[in-house]
């Protein structure tokens, strides 16, 4: 199957950057190299680019995408979580910008195999990024205690009915494992209430999400290392996120705001005391989002959210 995934909020990102022609760029999702190949575009021979992914998939895809670039591409397959490390075993110590398109790509979810989608009725319970990761969706959905469960689809899935369904997971799995995906998608619609499954759209969705982040860490790994790719920046360097998940949006914002303002000194102090110093300024006080235009076109696209931080 050819690897196809639209680029959201592509030409949006791409303005942000700030390109400059012999500048350093890190693509930490590189996915399909749709954002890469509009920087790609805009360097010059002294530039570069340095795309991360850890998916397979998206490796070749890209790689073939960007081929015409090769004199200035370098591909890594890696989390960006060890972005810091690939670059320095790059012999790079700053670059000029960073993207990070946080969205599961258009193949993932068309992918039956992949098991990212509830769509599908006979798919594995999968949902790995990495391949090479041992553990699945299928063992979370099965190993994890009924608490657990409950944990993660209230606060990754965000599902009012989340005690319930990790109820019904823990009951069907006595009587039998859980192996695919058609056999999730029927636990959980005997678990969510008919009415509320006519108006709310599909009843798996949270779910199938929820199993995905705690899967992949995706909200650990954000966490845990956007200070350091804010460090990565060059004076004037951005960074640019682009969000699908109201988790996801706030850890960004909330860290972009805290970079700008470091300060811990209470707010009566007539003096900053504590040391702590701006790395730069939030471009973006209010996120940018999809145009009317791109909606019509990539529906996918709908819960998108740019923000973009500028280091001094």
């Amino acid at each position: 199957m050819e690897f196809n995934h639209t680029s959201v909020l592509r030409d949006e990102t791409i303005e942000e950057l700030h390109i400059r022609p012999d500048g350093i760029y890190v693509d930490g999702t590189l996915g399909g190299g749709g954002h890469s190949y509009e920087i790609c575009k805009r360097l010059s021979e002294k530039g570069r680019l340095i795309g991360i992914d850890q998916d397979a998939d998206a490796i070749q895809a890209a790689s073939e995408r960007l081929a015409e670039f090769t004199d200035r591409v370098t591909i890594v397959r890696s989390n960006y979580s060890d972005m810091a490390g690939v670059l320095n075993r790059l012999g790079i110590d700053h670059v000029d910008g960073i993207i990070l398109d946080l969205g599961v790509s258009s193949f993932q979810l068309d992918t039956p195999e992949r098991g990212f989608t509830y769509r599908s009725e006979d798919a594995p319970l999968d949902m790995r990024m990495d391949d090479r990761q041992k553990l699945t969706a299928k063992d979370i959905v099965n190993q994890y205690s009924e608490m657990e469960l409950f944990r993660i689809i209230r606060d990754y899935g965000e599902d009012r009915f989340a005690k319930n369904i990790a109820k019904h997971i823990v009951a069907e799995r006595a009587k039998k494992p859980i192996e695919t995906t058609g056999d999730l998608n029927a636990i959980i619609k005997a678990a969510i209430p008919m009415k509320v499954q006519v108006t709310g759209g599909h009843p798996s969705k949270r779910t199938f999400q929820a199993l995905r982040i705690e899967l992949n860490h995706e909200l650990d790994v954000l966490q845990d290392n956007l200070d350091t790719m804010i460090d990565l920046l060059n004076p004037g360097g951005r960074i640019c996120i682009i969000t699908f998940h109201s988790l996801e949006d706030r850890i960004v914002k909330s860290n972009f705001k805290k970079n700008e303002n470091p300060c811990t000194c209470p707010s009566n102090f007539p003096v900053c005391v504590c040391g702590n110093k701006s790395k730069g300024h939030v471009v973006t006080r209010k996120p940018i989002l999809p145009s009317e235009e791109e909606l019509e076109v990539n529906k996918r696209s709908k819960s998108a959210k740019l923000r973009v931080f500028e280091r001094i």
